[in-house]
């Protein structure tokens, strides 16, 4: 899709104003209810659909196409991101109240990080076709390390802050406690974070982690850097809401895991036979309606036997201990 610079000046500018209009609402510090969260969620959604269509009547069927499958690909994805942020709001103590804001921030600095990383990538396949290669055999192995983690067992995990983020707090020293939407304050004559900050930079940082197997995901669905980066913004700038909707069923979906490596490797193995198609290998390619078509099945799949799976689970628990009763009775 050829896309002038104007354009993208207009997509980034329509961008910052849905932030604008998005933090102008949620301004004030707020426990977020699940009506306003799931009306949120309805807007954002919504609003990438219109995205898309206006893609398929202003661009073309295959560039809308593209643009679903990595922008639904994008959100599954970051629904897996949502489980380490509420490890992260555990670990800091989070107030309910500032929640929205630290994800509000943590999301832009995601964004802007993300933004550097798809034009490296961009810039590094139009150069050197042979990534793909790369990208493809790093996405069938993430593939099977989730695998791995969802055999393993179900202890509770714990968020660990790295070293980048250490440092930076040893360098500029954190509050003892949370001072409103404040991100510095005066203590002790020093200019020190409070820890409003460090959590929304935790956010983001941990967020650009997860970028290093959703964006060779979605360069393997389409090569266009607008598409990728109009994907990764929609599904990105939804998530805070999502987190508010869904936090408390995160916990039910037991088969996302299986899903999203089913998905990464699909996606693999489609970039290794487009890197073979390069390479000039008479090879069968993976259509962008079958990559929609697989990623939406495996994950309504997933979902309907996730939900099962949880509510087995619960009439177990809910007989053991309606025994355990009787036994103590």
């Amino acid at each position: 899709m050829d896309v002038s610079m104007t354009l993208w000046v207009l997509t980034i500018l329509g961008l910052c104003a849905l932030i604008a209009v998005d933090f102008f609402i949620g301004r004030k510090p707020h426990d977020v209810s699940i009506k306003e969260a799931g009306i949120w969620t309805v807007v954002w959604i919504a609003l990438a659909v219109l995205f898309g269509i206006g893609l398929l009547i202003w661009g073309n069927s295959q560039a809308s196409g593209e643009f679903f499958a990595g922008f639904i690909t994008e959100k599954s994805l970051s629904v897996d991101n949502l489980f380490v942020f509420i490890l992260i709001m555990a670990k800091f103590s989070v107030p309910t109240h500032l929640q929205q804001r630290v994800l509000l921030f943590g999301v832009l600095i995601a964004l802007v990080l993300r933004a550097i990383f798809i034009a490296a990538g961009a810039a590094v396949i139009a150069n050197f076709s042979w990534v793909f290669y790369i990208f493809g055999a790093f996405l069938i192995y993430t593939a099977w390390k989730l695998i791995q983690e969802a055999l393993g067992d179900d202890e509770e995990e714990e968020f660990e802050e790295n070293r980048l983020l250490k440092s930076i707090e040893k360098k500029f020293g954190v509050a003892d406690r949370y001072h409103g939407t404040k991100l510095f304050i005066q203590q002790h004559g020093k200019k020190v974070m409070t820890p409003l900050l460090v959590v929304m930079l935790a956010i983001g940082m941990t967020d650009v982690l997860f970028a290093m197997d959703s964006i060779p995901a979605i360069f393997g669905l389409t090569q266009d850097p607008y598409i990728v980066f109009t994907a990764n913004a929609f599904a990105l700038m939804g998530l805070r809401q999502l987190y508010f909707l869904i936090g408390g069923l995160l916990k039910k979906l037991v088969h996302l895991s299986y899903g999203l490596s089913v998905i990464l490797a699909f996606i693999g193995v489609k970039l290794v036979l487009h890197a073979l198609h390069e390479s000039g290998v008479h090879v069968p390619e993976i259509s962008i309606p079958v990559s929609l078509a697989v990623i939406c099945g495996v994950l309504i799949v997933t979902t309907i036997t996730s939900l099962i799976a949880s509510k087995k689970q619960a009439e177990r628990d809910a007989a053991e201990a309606a025994q355990k009763d009787s036994i103590e009775a």
